[in-house]
């Protein structure tokens, strides 16, 4: 069965890291990445996506989460764009302790399937790979290559280059001790890499000192024959 590699590098600025979830939707594996603020009140406005990793299909949410209960209702849709568009269903549940589960509707309220997605992933202190592969689209060019062996981190070094000449280098990284994946630190620059089951999902947070004004890191598919392909997680 040939396995593929999501890597996610999160570049956006602020200070609030995106919320990561692994779980299903029915019976489909799904990688959920959420942003959220808080309310004066104390609820939280909530968006973001997941998406189905069998078939990549995407689907973005938005809604809000309870301040007490932790209710969340979530409106489903095909684009990064709700706003003024008819939803396609909605995440109905709780999201507390971790936990995110409830039931997907329809646009008319009909139950659809259960869903059900936790904050914990799981450890990667066996997990050994050698990736070394290239994407373009159009001007647009991302290199990677690391090797991690038995959990211990070998080799990492990622470039990308916009049409402009700009460019993004993260290199040279050192490891940490983390729970429910593996990272990688180069400065203020953290490189986080999480089991999905048959993805790897690696995500950046705070790399913009590494990054040319202007320049940013988009997501890389990348599979075990040294493949990769660009990979649009949300809207920039």
């Amino acid at each position: 069965m040939r396995t593929v590699f999501l890597v996610l590098f999160a570049l956006a600025p602020g200070p609030a890291f995106p919320e990561e979830l692994i779980g299903k939707v029915g019976t489909r594996s799904a990688y959920l990445i959420l942003h959220s603020s808080e309310r004066p009140d104390g609820s939280r406005q909530v968006a973001g996506e997941y998406v189905i990793l069998a078939t990549l299909a995407r689907r973005f949410v938005e809604g809000e989460r309870g301040p007490q209960l932790g209710v969340t209702v979530l409106k489903e849709g095909i684009t990064p764009i709700l706003f003024g568009r008819p939803p396609i269903g909605e995440l109905r549940g709780t999201w507390r302790d971790g936990v995110y589960k409830g039931t997907r509707v329809g646009p008319g309220g009909q139950v659809r399937e259960a869903f059900e997605f936790s904050e914990e992933f799981p450890a990667m202190d066996g997990y050994s790979a050698n990736v070394r592969c290239e994407a373009t689209e159009g001007r647009y060019q991302s290199k990677l290559n690391y090797s991690v062996k038995g959990g211990k981190l070998a080799r990492f070094e990622w470039r990308s280059v916009e049409p402009g000449g700009q460019a993004c280098t993260v290199s040279a990284v050192e490891q940490q001790a983390h729970r429910g994946g593996l990272r990688f630190v180069a400065g203020q620059c953290r490189v986080t890499l999480r089991d999905l089951g048959e993805l790897v999902v690696v995500s950046a947070d705070e790399c913009a000192a590494h990054c040319a004004a202007e320049a940013h890191i988009e997501p890389l598919l990348v599979d075990r024959r040294g493949n990769c392909e660009l990979l649009r997680l949300g809207a920039r």
